[in-house]
């Protein structure tokens, strides 16, 4: 006895809509969004840095500057579907910070002084969150 494999079904004649330009649309899309995202969050987190309740500095841009970048790096990932999606969004958050800690206002004040201790620990938990999901996505292993 032996088992025949099923007849492959009859074309229909309706052409297939052709899916590797959607693929590269959306892929596409996920690094825009994601750059846009992480020039959002950026500035967000500049903003929050000196923020103060009755004088004394509060972290909560070390915390939205941690968050953040972990979702940004998740969503990357996870609409491009390749590590390399991190670089994008990681080189441009870092030279936005570089840039703030560099640059000046018109009144001759810096954007993030070297005494203020939130936008540096900022800047360290900034680029550490996607640091570590960078080496966290290299041992992780790939999907068969």
């Amino acid at each position: 006895m032996t088992l025949e494999a099923p007849a492959p079904a009859p074309p229909t004649g309706e052409p297939q809509p052709p899916r590797a330009g959607l693929e590269r649309l959306i892929r596409t899309a996920g690094v825009v969004i994601s750059l846009v995202a992480t020039v959002l969050s950026a500035l967000i987190e500049l903003f929050l840095t000196p923020l103060r309740i009755g004088g004394t500095p509060i972290g909560v841009a070390i915390l939205v500057a941690a968050a953040a970048n972990f979702a940004i790096s998740w969503f990357a990932v996870t609409t491009v579907g390749q590590r390399w999606a991190l670089a994008p969004p990681w080189g441009l958050w870092t030279a936005i910070m570089f840039f703030a800690a560099g640059g000046r206002t018109t009144e001759g004040d810096y954007l993030v002084s070297g005494k203020d201790w939130v936008a540096l620990v900022m800047i360290l938990v900034g680029s550490l969150t996607f640091a570590v999901y960078t080496y966290r996505a290299i041992l992780r292993r790939p999907a068969p």
